[in-house]
């Protein structure tokens, strides 16, 4: 069977883009993407901005599946895909749960560390209450430089390096405009690599490593979307004892919140004995022109129009909705 005639059988798709989170601008611009990769390849496929319609409009087009191309709250964290499976439809990308949790870098964190999976040392401080003694005390607890972040933020928004003391009442104030508690993490020097999964359970398989080298090690929001600067190898220059290692830590770590589908693995190698270590999963990740899942899997022979056709072709629901039941 051919790709055209395959993806006539998806029937009519929502591609779901924009939103209210802070990352709405990085999400229209992959939804636009995608909607115009799916059409290239057959696919009747539709833009929906849940931001400016309603649930009801959502199920009133009657989609037969839609492609999750939302970035952060009520698009990638579980919010979203209840409402999905309320509504019957199948989408793509990790469930309720496995979104949830994957979407909390704290939550995260704490799985991986119960099964023993590399991750950067952290503390969780409350946003309202934390002092400026408990502040000054991070350094004594995680060392210098560190970092602070907004656990459900994504897109580097609400993420902080402090360098030093000075810098820690400021970076802690930018993170809590974001989020109730802030994650104080240990700061791994070394390379950024990032490596996007696809599948499920037994089945997944990780895509090649993407390394990235960004100005001065500054991959801010900027660099990720806007800017020529950063430099990215695919594949990332490893020995293949150590890319196999990383490659597996990565669908362990995917398996390990329970997701499906796809999703991209973020990882620091330090630099002092080219240990890894999981910072967070993302698991709707970008899909524009600088995204880095369609670069890998470009370098696995996949081109951007194949990735979204089989991202598209995994659309799932993890409630089985019986012939005889009209979705709410």
């Amino acid at each position: 069977m051919s790709t055209k005639s395959m993806t006539k059988q998806f029937g009519k798709v929502g591609v779901l883009f924009g939103g209210r989170s802070a990352e709405r601008e990085v999400s229209k611009m992959s939804g636009n993407g995608v909607v115009l990769a799916l059409k290239n390849q057959g696919v009747d496929a539709h833009l929906f901005d849940p931001a400016e319609r309603s649930l009801a409009e959502l199920a009133a087009e009657k989609f037969d599946r839609v492609f999750i191309a939302l970035h952060g709250r009520f698009g990638e964290d579980g919010t979203l895909q209840g409402a999905l499976e309320q509504l019957g439809i199948p989408y793509t990308g990790p469930g309720v749960m496995a979104s949830a949790i994957a979407m909390d870098k704290v939550m995260s964190k704490r799985v991986w560390q119960s099964l023993d999976l590399p991750t950067p040392r952290f503390l969780v401080l409350d946003s309202a209450s934390v002092s400026s003694d408990e502040l000054r005390q991070l350094p004594d607890a995680l060392g210098l430089p560190l970092m602070l972040k907004a656990p459900h933020e994504g897109s580097t928004i609400g993420i902080s390096k402090v360098t030093g003391y000075a810098d820690i009442d400021a970076g802690f104030a930018l993170c809590a405009k974001y989020d109730e508690v802030v994650l104080a993490e240990e700061f791994i020097s070394g390379r950024e690599l990032t490596v996007p999964v696809l599948g499920a359970g037994r089945t997944a398989r990780a895509l090649p490593i993407v390394e990235i080298r960004a100005p001065d090690g500054n991959y801010d929001y900027q660099h990720k979307y806007f800017t020529n600067d950063t430099t990215y190898l695919c594949p990332a220059p490893l020995d293949d004892v150590l890319t196999q290692r990383i490659q597996s830590l990565a669908v362990q770590a995917f398996n390990a919140l329970g997701c499906k589908g796809w999703a991209r693995v973020d990882f620091m190698l330090r630099d002092s004995d080219n240990a890894p270590f999981i910072l967070e999963i993302n698991t709707s990740p970008g899909m524009t022109s600088h995204s880095l899942v369609p670069m890998s899997a470009k370098q696995d022979g996949s081109s951007y129009e194949e990735l979204c056709v089989e991202i598209l072709a995994s659309a799932s629901l993890e409630l089985r909705h019986e012939s005889n039941e009209t979705p709410i």
